[in-house]
């Protein structure tokens, strides 16, 4: 079994990721910063709070439009 934290990206997958992360920033940027202190008090990092709302918005429902 290999240890896949050692493979490398290809520059697709790599574009991907920064793309992802680049949202999440933006994502964190704008919410307030009693949301911002709310979810750093409940997750205790930005990347653990962030992860909980990307979870959240894979898993939600579709709304309809």
């Amino acid at each position: 079994m290999t240890d896949e934290l050692s493979e490398t990206f290809d520059e697709k997958q790599a574009s991907v990721l920064i793309g992802t992360a680049e949202k999440m920033i933006e994502i964190w940027n704008r919410l307030s910063p009693e949301k911002q202190a709310a979810l750093l008090a409940r997750f205790g990092t930005q990347e653990n709070a962030l992860a909980a709302l990307v979870t959240t918005q894979l898993v939600a429902p579709v709304k309809p439009e």
